[in-house]
């Protein structure tokens, strides 16, 4: 049998012919860092589910963010977790409550020079820990819930956001945002709608970090059936005929075959969110001994990549950043 003339490895033999003929990139710039803010602390509380990452107050937040920013990652997502909650969740919208400030504060400081992105949603607010204001029968009530999420918008896009992200997973949520947002004034804040976030079991961490798990049932009334990919491609047309400027596959790892396919739509930049729980994995594999924490994290991140993320929401931003830069 002869010896075919096509030998793949020769564009394998060194770094710099490997590096000529690869076909995804990962750079900093390609990654989103989540960040959590505190009220009612005087120091950092490391989150023990989450090795590495901490609930802060809003002067370490500002050092967190000048760091993560100084590494050339460009995005930042805030989460935050107030020290009072009630049915409505009303501290999301109240001008200044924590996640105010602290978009407030990180405005100041960086100005434009990086992209600051509020998480829009209920769940961390509210004393049920559910996504939405709840009706008589103690289910959430999806238009009720919308008239909240109009005015966390306006307020958010207040305090320096240039872009807010949706996640409750309510119908109809980004026209209503939008509207708020164009009635406001504030035309220019963007969307990044979470358009297929599962009902997850990789959340977990999240949930710690956040202190939003649901005191009652579970999300998957309103979160989307691990199952279907059809109706996340659904999910992501209607958020963009609602006026999404980006839509957000949430986990990642485990949905890459929904993130290439959203990709594939060509309808709006994909961004895709590296939860809690891959982190946690990650994380303890290490920990362990297990695995080679520098490589697999870079190789994941590249995978999601190479799925079709045009950004990547992750907690391992600053370390792939500086590993990537080395």
């Amino acid at each position: 049998m002869a010896f075919p003339q096509h030998r793949p490895r020769r564009l394998r033999r060194t770094p710099a012919l490997r590096a000529l003929v690869r076909e995804t990139s990962l750079d900093a710039s390609d990654l989103i860092a989540p960040l959590f803010v505190k009220e009612g602390i005087a120091d950092p509380v490391a989150i023990a589910s989450m090795p590495g990452q901490a609930q802060h107050t809003v002067e370490s937040l500002r050092k967190a963010a000048a760091q993560i920013r100084a590494a050339g990652v460009l995005g930042l997502i805030v989460f935050g977790v107030p020290a009072k909650k009630d049915a409505e969740g009303s501290e999301a919208w109240n001008p200044d409550g924590i996640t105010q400030r602290a978009l407030r504060a990180l405005r100041d400081d960086l100005g434009d020079d990086a992209v600051l992105i509020a998480d829009l949603c209920l769940d961390e607010y509210t004393d049920h820990g559910h996504c939405g204001v709840l009706d008589d029968r103690g289910e959430v009530d999806n238009d009720a819930t919308l008239e909240r999420y109009r005015r966390i918008a306006v307020v958010q896009a207040e305090a320096g956001a240039h872009i807010v992200g949706p996640s409750g997973m309510m119908d109809g949520q980004v026209d209503a945002i939008r509207g708020a947002l164009d009635d406001a004034g504030a035309t220019d804040t963007a969307i990044m709608a979470y358009a297929a976030k599962f009902a997850s079991a990789f959340y977990g961490p999240f949930r710690d970090a956040a202190e939003g798990a649901p005191r009652f049932g579970d999300r998957t009334g309103y979160q989307q059936d691990p199952a279907n990919a059809d109706e996340a491609l659904r999910e992501i047309r209607a958020d963009v005929a609602e006026g999404a400027d980006i839509v957000m596959v949430k986990p990642a790892v485990p949905y890459l075959d929904v993130v290439r396919a959203a990709k594939d739509t060509g309808l709006a930049p994909v961004a895709a969110y590296h939860v809690s729980g891959e982190y946690a994995m990650i994380k303890a594999a290490a920990a362990n001994g297990w695995i080679d924490e520098r490589k697999v994290v870079l190789e994941t991140l590249t995978s999601i990549r190479r799925a079709g993320a045009d950004m990547i929401l992750t907690y391992h931003a600053e370390d792939a950043a500086g590993w990537l830069s080395g």
